[in-house]
């Protein structure tokens, strides 16, 4: 990428550092991904519908639980440095995360247990592409791509090194593999009303 977003250098390697300097304007957000910048379009009411959906549903499930879920805006350090020397911020739509010392004031310090991520017009095939590799190398134990123009959601689970996904349609019940008695209403979720 070369080139400016805003005031940012497309062509320069940023920190975490660096992002938490970006003076940006309101709703403006982007992504760091090995020190490259991607910025990020608002959600569309559909996609925070789904979005708090899920989200609804974990969280009524982990009451008392140590693990905690998180929606976006949220930053996931994927290779956190306590210098701030790391180079990957991203927002994954949903992120659950277990190990409390993950959870920093800022964000995620480290990979999340899951993360889903809801596709939108301004997701392409590669971006996915890109998240899915780094995801997996980052020690993501479970990943979930929801696709709402054809109603249903792909899950990789990358604990037990799956690379093909487990595919559920709208009127399913979804597993979350993390967890051993954990299923998502997916009804619920793809409901328009």
């Amino acid at each position: 990428m070369t080139g400016t977003t805003g005031n940012l250098a497309l062509n320069k390697h940023y920190t975490y550092a660096d992002y938490k300097d970006w003076e940006l304007a309101e709703g403006e957000r982007y992504e760091l991904i090995y020190g490259e910048v991607y910025a990020m379009s608002a959600p569309n009411i559909y996609h925070q519908s789904i979005q708090m959906e899920i989200c609804r549903q974990i969280a009524n499930y982990l009451i008392g639980k140590p693990c905690k879920v998180y929606p976006a805006p949220f930053d996931v350090r994927l290779y956190y440095a306590e210098d701030k020397s790391d180079d990957t911020v991203v927002q994954p739509d949903i992120s659950i995360i277990c190990d409390k010392k993950k959870r920093g004031l800022e964000g995620c310090r480290g990979a999340p247990d899951f993360i889903a991520e809801i596709l939108s017009p301004s997701n392409t095939a590669i971006e996915m592409e890109r998240k899915f590799h780094l995801y997996r190398e980052a020690g993501v134990r479970e990943y979930w791509v929801i696709n709402p123009e054809h109603k249903y959601l792909s899950v990789y689970n990358f604990k037990d090194n799956a690379i093909f996904p487990q595919t559920y349609r709208s009127t399913e019940t979804a597993r979350v593999n993390i967890f051993p008695d954990l299923e998502i209403d997916l009804e619920l979720v793809f409901s328009e009303e």
